[in-house]
């Protein structure tokens, strides 16, 4: 895709930085870091952004995998839009991807809450129940409440958010707005792909999972509407940057 760009460059390196210190850090960095659920006593505002930096410390298919789109995306995408503009669809995709996100865990959450509520429990004594569901993975079951209702509350409340995926979700989409019948080569497959046809296969497999609940991945912890978040954000703005020439007003 060509050389790297320094806005792209300076993502990586922040990225990377955030990973080694977490890897450092460990369940602090998640504290302080990672994107709570609002409810948690652990969401603190900043999280919004320093969200899109951390990854799971699990594997390093994760950042590696977010890195890698980015340096394949991202440079080629900010030569024609210029700096400025592709910072913004980068936090703006990755704040649409959070918002989201946020939006379907309080779906879930709520769902649950109501239910204890209406079978007696006050918001403590459900917020305690969480906190020892988690510490003790298991939790006890209560007649007129499903066992899947009770673990998607409870991990909508401790499940917390990582990754640049929304963020790299929204260039992704946006540069096949830009470049759709661009031709992309993947290493399995031997044939040339049109970027609108790759780019939306890979956001109908995260519909799939957002609706299903089952990943194509193979993975169990992917934030789907993140991913479909990002993408929305993206896909939007690229669409109305196009429409409007946005090349005979580049910001610079």
């Amino acid at each position: 895709m060509g050389r790297i760009t320094d806005t792209v460059k300076t993502l990586l390196i922040i990225n990377v930085i955030f990973f080694i210190g977490a890897l450092t850090l460990g369940d602090t960095a998640y504290r302080l870091f990672a994107l709570w659920f609002p409810e948690n006593e652990n969401f603190q505002v900043w999280q919004i952004i320093t969200h899109m930096f951390m990854h799971s410390q699990e594997t390093f298919t994760h950042i590696f995998f977010n890195m890698f789109m980015l340096y394949m995306f991202g440079s080629h995408l900010e030569y024609s839009i210029g700096r400025k503009k592709f910072l913004f669809l980068y936090f703006s995709a990755g704040l649409g991807a959070a918002g989201l996100q946020i939006l379907f865990s309080y779906l879930q959450y709520w769902e649950g809450y109501q239910a204890y509520i209406q079978a007696g429990f006050t918001k403590s004594e459900i917020v305690n129940f969480i906190e020892q569901a988690v510490a003790t993975n298991r939790f006890s079951e209560f007649q007129g409440i499903s066992i899947d209702t009770t673990r998607s509350m409870i991990s909508s409340y401790a499940t917390p958010m990582v990754g640049a995926s929304g963020a790299i979700s929204g260039i992704i989409a946006a540069f096949a707005v830009l470049f759709p019948n661009l031709p992309l080569y993947l290493m399995f497959i031997p044939v040339p792909i049109k970027a609108k046809y790759l780019v939306g296969a890979y956001f109908a497999m995260d519909l799939f999972g957002g609706i299903t609940g089952q990943s194509i991945y193979g993975a169990t912890n992917v934030a789907h509407w993140a991913h479909i978040g990002g993408a929305v954000i993206g896909f939007i703005t690229m669409w109305y940057w196009k429409k409007n020439s946005f090349n005979q007003n580049r910001w610079n």
